[in-house]
């Protein structure tokens, strides 16, 4: 299944400390840009999150939002940290000493301090359940989005690859016909330059003007590259890498088509060639 980079999800529950949410939003990146924004309340949750999201996302910038709300949070049975409170006693006093015209500590100065509301054991094991779900919950819809969005755009790049090989087999049985065209041209200016009717020069130097102008194996490689880009979006999985390395082959070969063009029917299909890889390009950066 090929998947796109970009996609939203979220998820929310209640928990022993009021209700937890979860927000993954992500875009196309070259790597896995991880980001983690969580309430300080929740830091413990970090490690666990980060490992659970890498173990299912490879590819793009992604951003992880986990918050609590705290209004609905019911009663629950909580303590004093009596080290955290010592800790924070220990500091006071030396901030006064250092600035003796400051205010005291108040009550809700302290409890707003972090760790000297202690919360149950048994609340932080709930708690942390709760975020794996939320979190595994939250990775599967945005799996399932990212899902969406690539098959997608497999479809586009597909639509374009079926364009572009119609287009070389169009073109590929006027080969012969151009370079024929070409080299009667090409052999009545020699004529001309020359001032000579030397037949023999005449065709050494069209050999090598021949060779210069023949497509056969840029066309043969164009169906190549478009036969390796179908299998490799039948494959799925992360190929976003690998269908841009195809398609900047597909570009260095049309590219070497527009030079080589020894008529119009040739440079216009070049030209067409080009813009329909420009167009999968575009596409291809969004594919994990």
């Amino acid at each position: 299944m090929i998947r796109s980079m970009t996609g939203y999800a979220a998820a929310s529950a209640d928990s022993p400390r009021g209700t937890l949410s979860f927000e993954l939003r992500s875009v196309n990146a070259r790597f896995l840009d991880l980001q983690l924004r969580v309430a300080e309340e929740l830091r413990p949750l970090e490690p666990m999150l980060r490992e659970l999201i890498m173990a299912r996302i490879s590819r793009g910038k992604l951003e992880c939002r986990v918050f609590l709300n705290e209004g609905a949070i019911s009663q629950i049975p909580q303590r004093l940290n009596s080290e955290a409170i010592s800790r924070l006693r220990g500091l006071a006093e030396e901030a006064r000493r250092a600035f003796p015209d400051a205010a005291p500590l108040r009550v809700a100065d302290v409890l707003r301090w972090p760790g000297v509301v202690a919360e149950p054991a048994a609340d932080a094991e709930k708690l942390r359940a709760i975020a794996e779900r939320l979190c595994g919950g939250a990775l599967e819809e945005l799996v399932a989005a990212r899902e969406r969005e690539g098959a997608k755009l497999a479809a586009s790049i597909g639509e374009r690859i079926v364009a572009m090989r119609r287009r070389i087999e169009e073109v590929a049985p006027l080969v012969p016909q151009s370079l024929a065209a070409y080299q009667a041209r090409l052999a009545e200016r020699l004529r001309e330059a020359l001032g000579t009717a030397d037949d023999e020069r005449v065709r050494a130097e069209l050999a090598v003007f021949a060779a210069k102008v023949d497509v056969d194996e840029e066309l043969e490689r164009l169906r190549a590259h478009l036969g390796e880009a179908e299998r490799t979006l039948r494959q799925g999985g992360a190929v976003g890498k690998r269908l841009d390395f195809i398609a900047q082959e597909l570009n260095r070969e049309a590219n070497t088509l527009a030079s080589k063009a020894a008529s119009q029917q040739l440079a216009d299909c070049a030209l067409e060639l080009k813009l329909l890889v420009e167009q999968i390009r575009e596409q291809v950066q969004n594919i994990e």
